[in-house]
């Protein structure tokens, strides 16, 4: 997508980030309890991901965050995993291969940190996003790993960094 930036997140691109989250979730009739929807640092993205080995992407197009991404340990679980957090594209952002650059530089980051595996969590019906972490060498998993809050979420992958 042409004029497209992905870049690490500003504190004041917070409120865009959540409103753009939230934005999917009622786009997609994702559930809002059980998942991401309900993390407490929803609205503190900028924070949550300064942590140690933590990051989080913007994509800005013209000013606009139009999808974002992040890298974090997986709590509860080996120090050498981590997950994939919150990736989320606005539908004018899907399939024009942003997901694709979106989660290389994602997977870049996780192994400059360290990582030997990284973990995700998704909703069966998002078949576009299932379709990208597969290309990208996600294996789907009969079982959650450590804890992460989304009880919502029935499709577990992980891939060898």
């Amino acid at each position: 997508m042409e004029n497209a930036v992905i870049r690490k997140i500003k504190k004041e691109d917070n409120q865009a980030v959540a409103q753009l989250i939230r934005d999917v979730f009622d786009e997609l009739n994702i559930p809002k309890v059980g998942t991401a929807y309900e993390d407490p640092y929803l609205d503190l993205m900028f924070e949550e991901y300064s942590k140690p080995k933590s990051v989080y992407f913007v994509v800005e197009k013209e000013g606009i965050i139009i999808g974002s991404a992040g890298i974090a340990p997986l709590e509860n679980e080996e120090e050498s995993i981590c997950e994939l957090q919150k990736m989320y594209f606005l539908p004018q952002t899907r399939g024009l291969g942003i997901g694709s650059q979106m989660m290389a530089i994602c997977l870049q980051a996780a192994k400059d940190f360290g990582f030997q595996k990284c973990y995700l969590e998704t909703m069966p019906f998002m078949h576009a996003a299932q379709k990208l972490y597969k290309k990208s060498g996600f294996k789907s998993i009969c079982s959650p790993m450590g804890s992460t809050g989304h009880t919502s979420c029935p499709v577990w992958m992980i891939k060898e960094l």
